[in-house]
């Protein structure tokens, strides 16, 4: 039988209290303009237990109370320069589930995962598009999938964590509530759209045709130390440095199996600047504060080892330092944007491998209770499209301690590299998060 998400109910939840007026136009930043993709969708899976009953009413409750505080959530799509705050409420779905929890764990078909999820993820959002959408799917057993699917114009993987965080919270019934700032688009303001113009162009260079696919690569935290230990640098490393300049390697290895020979390729990271700039309520900061650490191997007649890309992974994420920020702020700032834009996107033109690095790592999405105690998994979805990027989304185990690779690949490359006998060595393939701590 086929996993189906039946939809049972549509309507929208509006903020508890209305927006005051002076804060109907919420102004996007610059760096709001950076990231093309309509969404940063997620899907927390939770349990059910004789302890606690699982109240929709509840969520419902709560999620209205929180937009209340985050308001631009509970608003539409005014233009690319700006959300209209007038309270329209946030898209929420509840569907049932043809299947109980465990059974869809036991082996998640991750290119299921977006029926638990309430927003096309390939249209482009329009004006009086809805900001904020939920699905709250119940499984059979009882256990619930909540999808949220949020516009990427308003908040990046840290932003969504900080909400996530104050929805659980108040559903919990906490004394103080977890409140956000809105000081991105002052840190980082912006008059026009020639950043997002850019920054089309670049990402429309690192598009590839073909057919992709995503697989999940589980490192434990045995197997991140036992990777650390095979670097040999004079520096700690971050497990996502060590994960990063790994799978680098190993990304670049199935790259020239596939070709015949070695070819040149180029790392992107994102980067949270939030601790990076010298301001005192950035932590809880919506928006995007974000940019892309990039390093690159060109030497096309012998890869080098793992010392040499974990070395240029914490060299390039290193480099997005203070003084960096400050450039980025300055009067040299659109320079600074302009000349990484146009040679990332040159090597891309140039048919250089480009992987594109992400992380969800430590921004605490496993400690989201909302009274029925912690997710069992956090996911992201699969994709098998014709167009994609090579993309890498790296998350928590719900221990705290591994990392959960999310690799998107050119097909026939995800074949060679799900093989390496190396990677394979630190990762398990595709783990059922029921036996992943």
């Amino acid at each position: 039988m086929k996993m189906e998400a039946k939809i049972i109910s549509k309507e929208t939840i509006k903020p508890s209290s209305p927006t005051p007026q002076q804060l109907r136009n919420y102004k996007l930043s610059l760096l709001d303009h950076l990231i093309p993709s309509p969404y940063a969708p997620i899907v927390l899976f939770y349990h059910s237990n004789s302890d606690s009953v699982i109240s929709l009413d509840l969520l419902k409750q709560s999620l209205s109370k929180t937009l209340t505080h985050f308001y631009p959530l509970a608003g539409t799509i005014n233009d690319d320069l700006s959300i209209d705050c007038s309270d329209e409420g946030a898209y929420y779905v509840e569907t049932k589930v043809n299947c109980t929890l465990d059974h869809f764990l036991t082996n998640p078909d991750l290119l299921l995962i977006h029926r638990f999820l309430p927003c096309d993820l390939i249209l482009k959002e329009s004006a009086g598009t809805f900001v904020s959408n939920f699905q709250v799917n119940v499984f059979e057993c009882g256990g619930i999938a909540i999808g949220i699917c949020i516009s990427h114009k308003v908040l990046d993987g840290a932003a969504l964590s900080t909400f996530i965080k104050a929805w659980s919270g108040a559903a919990r019934g906490c004394d103080e509530a977890l409140l956000p700032n809105f000081v991105a688009s002052s840190v980082f303001p912006a008059s026009d759209l020639w950043l997002r113009d850019s920054s089309i162009v670049m990402w429309g260079s690192l598009f590839r045709l073909g057919k992709c696919r995503t697989r999940r690569f589980v490192f434990d935290s045995s197997a991140i130390t036992s990777l650390k230990a095979k670097v040999d640098l004079k520096f700690c490393c971050t497990r996502i440095e060590a994960v990063s300049g790994f799978l680098w390697k190993c990304l670049m290895n199935a790259s020239e199996k596939k070709h015949g020979s070695p070819r040149p390729s180029l790392l992107t990271h994102l980067v949270n600047l939030r601790r990076r700039i010298p301001h005192p309520t950035l932590e809880n900061s919506m928006g995007n504060l974000l940019w892309i650490a990039a390093t690159r191997c060109m030497d096309e007649h012998k890869p080098p080892g793992l010392n040499h890309f974990v070395g240029e992974v914490k060299a390039a994420i290193s480099k997005i330092d203070g003084e960096f920020v400050k450039k980025l702020r300055s009067d040299e700032g659109n320079s600074v944007i302009s000349d990484s834009f146009k040679e990332i996107g040159e090597l891309g033109r140039q048919g250089v491998d480009i992987f594109g690095f992400s992380s969800w790592c430590k921004l605490g999405f496993y400690d989201a209770d909302f009274g029925w105690g912690k997710p069992v998994w956090v996911s992201s979805f699969g994709m098998d499209g014709s167009v994609f990027m090579n993309l890498i989304m790296l998350n928590d185990t719900r221990s705290g301690d591994g990392i959960e690779a999310w690799v998107t690949l050119d097909e026939e490359e995800m074949e060679i590299l799900e093989h390496n006998p190396e990677l394979m060595e630190f990762a398990s393939l595709d783990t059922s998060p029921l036996h992943i701590r």
